[in-house]
């Protein structure tokens, strides 16, 4: 789960598709040349460009080309995130916009809809984004849908498409997208003979099997066994954001990444008391009863390639995966911690954040080590609570549906700051809490800017509201944020017993209660939000990146 993206419940559409959101390109290609530069300009405001380079001294010339080969693999994963994304021609998209800056905004967004502004339209004539994207037909019907006697139907790897009848069919991403995923495969088994760590040879090979097989299963294995690897690739259909109509499909993504060996060395040995914090954990004992995999791995990275859903709106800057319950119960997850792009965020954004909003006498606690603590212990948060619900409703991701990536998220945020004050007690973690403390209040104003369609931006706006329910932060006459501490624990806790309770419970209906209570960003804090941009802080990054950012 990245890290760093609680949905809005389907409401006018409620969960049918039909007449919602559909794309009407006819009218796209006649209305697009209406927009005017200023407003291009404007919306590429809300970005600020970021090199992705790394030390590449250390590899071998061998090491270098398979770094070039994987990025050549990853760019396949971009055009395929593309076709799921957006239920209608690229090209005809990208053509029809005039304005260079508009354009750039589209390739940004994989489509015509703004990610962090609740996927509101930027282009005339386009009509809300479909919560189908392109996973299903837009005209789908939930009655059909359930009627629909196929297994496959809900599998994260499978499209729907209609027949000459107009009937659903169920089709696997092998065979929907099988050119693409085979010249994918391909460069993944030629970057493998390059390879010089087995392991990660083994994985690259696996991995090229599944994108033809439609099963990860041995591939996610092969990447959780890794140890030693320099290099590492994060490769295929991976995550369930874009899927806004069930939060069943799976978006094809890629990150390249080199190994930061002496920071990752440092990380280890957190894992261990993944037990001890599942234990402690503020919730009655029946929702805290699996036990974490003992061979979760934290590890700090360099990335050097984005592709596809991670690169989609905001920018994620830490990883827990895999996503399979299976193989985490079996093996646990790994936590990647990506530093370059972590920084690139830190002092692009939330410092300048900080110096707007919070309070100049508590300014001193917002520090990176506390941002890269906070961020990495989102992830390793993942691996608490429980992945099958305790009523018998399957596991918890099947159980909340559209609302689980969002939950999952809230969860993250929470149980992350929560280990933080576990390890900080243990002595385990140096420095103050108000320094944790005062960088997630901060973090929250940076993650909300994402907005409610993106699962992040949304599970602070639910954060947000009930930290301000428990007296967690007051708002100063000047306008500044200020923390109570004290109060910021016991927010903390009752927030993690409420999201692991309805986890647990597979709730539904008391997820879409939360959300309808808490997910709503105030007149008053919108106002605030609106300084940030008056201010001129970018909402996120883009990147400059490829063969020709890392000369090779």
């Amino acid at each position: 789960m990245k890290t760093s993206h609680f949905l809005i419940a389907a409401t006018a559409c409620g969960m049918l598709m039909t007449g919602c959101g559909k794309t009407t390109e006819k009218k796209e290609s006649q209305e697009q040349t209406d927009s005017k530069t200023d407003k291009g300009t404007e919306l590429m405001s809300n970005y600020t460009s970021f090199k992705l380079t790394t030390d590449l001294s250390h590899l071998s010339e061998d090491q270098k080309s398979m770094v070039g080969l994987l990025i050549e693999a990853s760019q396949i994963m971009d055009d395929l995130f593309w076709k799921q994304a957006y239920p209608g021609d690229k090209t005809k998209l990208l053509n029809g916009i005039q304005d260079a800056n508009l354009k750039s905004y589209a390739q940004i967004n994989y489509g015509p809809w703004d990610r962090i502004n609740n996927n509101e339209p930027f282009i005339n004539g386009v009509g809300e984004k479909p919560k189908t994207a392109n996973f299903y037909p837009t005209n789908i019907t939930k009655e059909e849908f359930e009627a629909l006697d196929n297994n496959e139907k809900t599998s994260l790897y499978t499209v729907l498409r209609r027949d000459e009848q107009g009937k659903l069919k169920v089709i696997p991403y092998s065979e929907a997208y099988k050119d693409e995923l085979s010249k994918a495969a391909s460069l993944l088994e030629e970057a493998a003979k390059l390879a010089k760590d087995e392991g990660f040879k083994q994985y690259l090979t696996l991995r090229a099997e599944a994108l033809m097989s439609n099963d990860y299963y041995n591939s996610d294995i092969a990447w959780m066994d890794m140890k030693d690897n320099m290099i590492d690739l994060v490769y295929g259909p991976i995550e369930n954001y874009e899927d806004k109509l069930y939060g069943y499909k799976a978006s094809f993504e890629a990150y390249v990444l080199i190994k930061d060996m002496e920071w990752s060395e440092k990380l280890a040995k957190y894992a261990q008391f993944l037990p001890e914090l599942q234990e402690g954990l503020p919730v009655p004992d029946n929702y805290k009863q699996e036990k974490p995999g003992t061979d979760s791995q934290l590890n700090a990275y360099d990335v050097v390639f984005y592709a596809g859903d991670c690169n989609a709106g905001s920018k994620t800057i830490a990883i827990n995966l895999p996503n399979d319950e299976r193989v985490q119960l079996k093996k646990g997850s790994r936590r990647l911690q990506l530093k370059n792009a972590m920084r690139a965020k830190f002092d692009k954004i939330l410092v300048p954040i900080s110096d707007v909003l919070i309070d100049p006498s508590q300014k001193q606690h917002i520090t990176f080590d506390a941002f890269f603590a906070n961020t990495m212990f989102h992830e390793v948060a993942h691996g608490l609570g429980i992945k099958n619900t305790i009523s018998g409703k399957g596991t918890v991701r099947d159980a909340l549906k559209d609302t689980y990536s969002a939950l999952e998220e809230g969860k993250a945020d929470i149980l992350g700051l929560y280990m933080v004050k576990k390890l900080h007690e243990k002595g385990e973690i140096d420095g103050d809490m108000k320094d944790y403390y005062t960088t997630f209040m901060a973090g929250i104003f940076r993650s909300v800017r994402f907005g409610a369609a993106s699962a992040h931006g949304a599970a602070n706006m639910i954060r947000f509201n009930f930290f301000q329910s428990y007296g967690a932060f007051e708002k100063t006459p000047e306008g500044k944020y200020k923390v109570n501490y004290d109060k910021m624990e016991e927010a903390m806790n009752a927030l993690s017993e409420k999201i692991l309770i309805l986890q647990g419970d597979g709730d539904y209906e008391g997820v879409n209660k939360l959300v309808s209570e808490m997910g709503n960003i105030s007149a008053d804090l919108q106002a605030d939000l609106n300084k940030l941009g008056e201010a001129g802080i970018p909402v996120d990054v883009v990147f400059e990146q490829g063969k020709s950012a890392l000369n090779i």
